[in-house]
C-alpha cells in the first residue's frame, strides 16, 4: 500500500475526531464519550488547556488533519513529515495535562493521540526511507541484480549502480 495512502487515512482519521471534539468543546448537552469518573470528554474539552487563544484545540487539530493529508496528496514528503512531529509533541502535552492536571481522560483526545502517533511515524518513514530516488534506484536493477545502461550517449554508457 501506498505511504500516501495511510497519510491520507490517518489524516481524514483525524478530521472525524478532531470533529467530534470540536462538537464536544461547542455543546454544554451531556456527551457520549461520558463514560465514568476518569473519562469524560466534556471536562477535558471544556478546561482552559482546550483553547489557544481562543480557538479550541480540536479546530486547531481539524485544520492541521487537513493541512497533513493535503501535503500527501500534494506529495511533499519532507514538510508533512516537519509538521507532523510538533503536533505529535503538542498531543503528548496534552496527554500529559489530562493525566497530571485534570486526572481526566478525553476519548477523543486519546484516539487523536495514536492517530497523529501513527501518522507522525509513516509519515517520517515515507519521507526518509521510500524516496522516489531510491525507488527509482531500485527499479533499475533487474532479476539478477545487475546494474542495466540508466542512459546511453555515442561515446559512453553510463549504469546505476547504487
Amino acid at each position: 500500500m501506498h505511504m500516501r495512502v495511510v497519510i491520507l487515512f490517518l489524516s481524514l482519521a483525524g478530521v472525524v475526531v478532531s470533529s467530534l471534539a470540536l462538537r464536544v468543546h461547542i455543546s454544554t448537552d451531556t456527551q457520549p464519550c461520558t463514560i465514568n469518573e476518569r473519562w469524560d470528554c466534556g471536562i477535558a474539552n471544556h478546561s482552559r488547556y482546550s483553547a489557544v487563544e481562543g480557538i479550541p484545540v480540536a479546530a486547531i487539530g481539524l485544520g492541521g488533519y487537513a493541512l497533513l493529508g493535503m501535503l500527501a496528496i500534494l506529495r511533499r514528503r519532507a514538510l508533512l513529515a516537519g509538521l507532523a512531529l510538533p503536533a505529535l509533541i503538542y498531543a503528548l502535552y496534552l496527554t500529559h495535562i489530562e493525566k497530571s492536571i485534570l486526572h481526566m481522560w478525553c476519548l477523543d483526545c486519546v484516539i487523536s493521540l495514536a492517530t497523529i502517533s501513527v501518522l507522525t511515524g509513516v509519515a517520517w518513514w515515507w519521507a526518509l526511507v521510500s524516496t522516489p530516488d531510491r525507488q527509482s534506484t531500485l527499479a533499475d536493477f533487474n532479476r539478477r541484480g545487475e546494474a542495466r545502461p540508466a542512459m546511453s550517449t555515442s561515446s559512453s554508457k553510463v549504469f546505476v549502480l547504487s
